[in-house]
């Protein structure tokens, strides 16, 4: 398993922040997931974000709402989401699962951690799970060796910031701007601001998610961040590929856009 830690150590010697690619499991295809997230990785994403498809995504643009449907239509279940975390962390690349709370605590919550932890997985993103009710996860994260990853918004206090920061061990998630996810004309302005203030209660590396959709983009971002997030422009590109071959040709071209951005 590669670390997080391993993750971004490298990318501060190389003078760079780390790339972030988000795919959920079972699209466009079970193994078209996986796939299509070596493909990125190849491209040149340090880190893969494997979504665990749910039917109440809270957090998510219509893009990946698209594409999380594709995926509970193909049948994908979370013994899928552990297979395409097994084939991803296979390529070397830090590989995390985000996901609703839900799943995991119907799935129970040291079993979930175990079986990630046994898939080679590095840690989680959980966007809904509060600091206040997060003690059993991380918990359970702990005594598996996984990471936990929790998000920060702009609209967050300084008391909030810190009682999220306290419950990350991976990376902070620094959500660029109050809404769903989803490629946009241009990043918030809010994001460095916010990056700078979780800087002020933590030494963790701090990412910045929501809004990513091109090279430029990442560059401008990369210019403060220690990572950069990347899901729906994927995604996009896939849904809008007549092909699973052609969806991987694309993401491939954008990765490495995005990949030649980062670079400080």
């Amino acid at each position: 398993m590669t670390t997080l830690q391993t993750v971004f150590a490298k990318a501060k010697a190389d003078n760079r922040a780390a790339l972030v690619g988000y795919l959920p499991a079972g699209f466009p295809s079970k193994d078209g997931a996986i796939a299509a997230a070596t493909t990125l990785v190849e491209a040149g994403c340090d880190v893969i974000e494997i979504g665990l498809p749910y039917s109440d995504p809270l957090m998510d643009g219509p893009t990946i709402q698209d594409a999380v449907h594709r995926s509970l239509v193909n049948g994908t279940r979370i013994a899928d989401v552990m297979r395409t975390v097994e084939g991803v962390a296979a390529t070397g690349a830090a590989t995390l699962v985000m996901t609703y709370w839900n799943p995991i605590d119907k799935y129970g919550a040291e079993r979930f951690a175990r079986d990630l932890a046994n898939a080679g997985g590095a840690g989680t993103i959980t966007p809904d799970l509060t600091p206040e009710e997060s003690e059993p996860w991380r918990a359970a994260s702990a005594g598996a060796g996984i990471d936990t990853v929790f998000l920060v918004a702009p609209s967050s206090t300084e008391q909030r910031i810190k009682a999220v920061v306290d419950c990350c061990t991976g990376f902070v998630y620094a959500a660029s701007l109050m809404g769903v996810t989803g490629a946009r004309e241009s990043v918030n302005t809010a994001a460095e601001g916010l990056v700078q203030r979780t800087r002020a209660h933590t030494d963790l590396p701090v990412c910045v998610g929501l809004g990513v959709g091109t090279g430029a983009q990442a560059a401008e971002v990369a210019a403060y961040a220690d990572g950069v997030i990347v899901g729906s422009a994927f995604i996009r590109r896939i849904l809008d590929a007549p092909d699973e071959a052609a969806g991987r040709e694309s993401i491939a071209v954008l990765a490495k856009d995005m990949a030649k951005g980062v670079r400080r």
